[in-house]
């Protein structure tokens, strides 16, 4: 693992497809932090994962301008925004401030989650959206994908969400203490325990490029929320197995009782196959329900690194190098 710049804090922002944002954000963090917050010395962690775009050339220029407070981990593919985010974490010695590449975020507020902790030892600062400034079918989406967290996952999730927030020194080590593939990682950090505060704030508009965060990752993440964080799956297919037992017990009874009164009542085969249609969909789900867990216990068991360093630029390494995971290749 790298060694980091001696600092008293960090500020990981994960970075996939943000060419045209990366200088406006590295540029308020320089003016509204470094400049605002003078007493505390701090760095940027870039990581670039797996860019299609000019994303890692942006982030090249910013590291030669500032190499004494601007790190960058460019990973070998696109691994995931929260492998993007533990591989930030790992890569960082001390608290940590998570925020955004794409400028939506408010920089500003910073200085407000660093002065919670130093100043009032709050382990963890979540910024909350209050409101968001995306278009319609994004905020209906986040929407329905942050409802069923709270609802199934962690009551404590806020309504809508969120992806900017600060995580002290012990939170971070309990936090990196156990890696797990297909998680809701912000239900993981409210899992912590640890002291937190949580601050609204207006999600402003994208200043350049298209989201890539689509509803269809938001529907596997949601999944990835459910199944890890909850029993709601398992305990529903137990209560549909016993609801069925119990209408199949009342059919076969009622079946029994009207023989002796109508004997053609049994006849046709129509609501059979109806019910065999039914039950056999019924089972389908379940199964399918059972090869989610079981494909996240093979993700666990499989041990497979949660991100690959393909280049880091650092003034503190100056020699590139693969990392993998935890371990460094070379």
């Amino acid at each position: 693992m790298p060694v980091a710049h001696v600092c008293d804090y960090s500020i990981v922002v994960p970075v996939y497809y943000n060419e045209g944002s990366l200088r406006y954000t590295a540029d308020r963090i320089f003016d509204e932090v470094f400049a605002a917050y003078p007493e505390r010395r701090g760095e940027i962690v870039f990581v670039d994962d797996g860019s299609g775009d000019g994303s890692f050339d942006e982030l090249s220029a910013i590291y030669r301008e500032h190499p004494e407070c601007v790190r960058v981990f460019r990973l070998s593919r696109n691994f995931g925004q929260v492998n993007a985010w533990w591989c930030g974490l790992e890569n960082t010695s001390g608290p940590v401030v998570v925020v955004s590449a794409d400028g939506q975020d408010p920089i500003d507020l910073i200085p407000t989650m660093l002065k919670r902790h130093f100043d009032n030892g709050v382990e963890v600062v979540i910024a909350t959206r209050e409101s968001r400034e995306d278009g319609g079918w994004r905020r209906l989406t986040s929407s329905i994908v942050y409802n069923c967290i709270r609802k199934f996952g962690n009551a404590d999730m806020p309504p809508g969400g969120f992806d900017f927030f600060f995580i002290g020194a012990k939170a971070k080590r309990a936090l990196l203490s156990r890696w797990q593939p297909n998680t809701f990682f912000q239900v993981r950090v409210l899992e912590l325990g640890f002291r937190r505060e949580m601050i609204p704030y207006r999600r402003e508009e994208r200043k350049a490029g298209v989201s890539r965060w689509t509803f269809s990752k938001k529907l596997t993440y949601m999944m990835d929320g459910v199944l890890g964080h909850s029993y709601v799956p398992i305990r529903f297919m137990s209560l549909m197995g016993i609801c069925f037992s119990a209408l199949s017990f009342v059919m076969a009874l009622f079946f029994f009782v009207a023989y002796f009164f109508n004997p053609s009542v049994v006849r046709g085969w129509t609501p059979i196959v109806l019910l065999v249609l039914f039950v056999g969909g019924i089972q389908m789900l379940m199964i399918g329900v059972l090869g989610e867990y079981l494909w996240r216990v093979l993700a666990q068991t499989r041990g497979a690194p949660p991100y690959v360093v393909d280049e880091e630029l650092s003034s503190v390494n100056e020699n590139p190098r693969t990392s993998y995971g935890q371990a460094v290749i070379g």
